[in-house]
């Protein structure tokens, strides 16, 4: 049974919410946004890795790649040893993007806060952390744990 009633789930999906509403005020949609993400930590990345690591087809990527390009968000060079291909590598614009986003992910979850006691807002961090780095190591590790317990129906082996 799930006695955290997936609430960390919906409040970042609520936060997902006000972002994508306050990116798009800046004529970004979330598939440009998970575009710009991928060549910003992928620099030098070509179209078709994108689209490999995206699950995306041909023309989305040359559509996507075109208009941020367009936008101001990313730049192209041609790849020397192939002449057809190009790398892709984020602009300063894509970077303040990305500040941007953590900003309003920031100014959400401080609003959130806002009404705990500081006792309990010390304690809820101290927890949230936690929780957190427990899984960051399951995550390195290939979540060995959490595929046997889905494996045996949620259950504790």
């Amino acid at each position: 049974m799930d006695s955290s009633k997936r609430q960390i789930t919906k409040i970042a999906r609520e936060v997902s919410k006000l972002t994508i509403h306050t990116m798009r005020e800046d004529g970004i949609g979330t598939a440009e946004f998970d575009f710009i993400h991928m060549v910003r930590h992928n620099p030098g990345i070509t179209q078709a890795e994108i689209r490999e690591k995206l699950k995306i087809d041909k023309g989305a990527a040359a559509r996507r790649a075109a208009s941020l390009e367009a936008k101001g968000f990313l730049t192209r060079k041609k790849n020397p040893q192939d002449g057809r291909s190009q790398f892709l590598y984020a602009t300063e614009k894509a970077e303040k993007l990305r500040n941007s986003k953590a900003y309003i992910e920031g100014v959400f979850y401080e609003w959130l806060l806002d009404e705990l006691p500081e006792a309990e807002r010390t304690h809820f961090c101290q927890v949230l952390n936690t929780l957190y780095e427990r899984s960051k190591r399951e995550s390195r590790s290939g979540f060995p744990n959490v595929s046997l317990r889905i494996k045996n129906g949620g259950a504790l082996e």
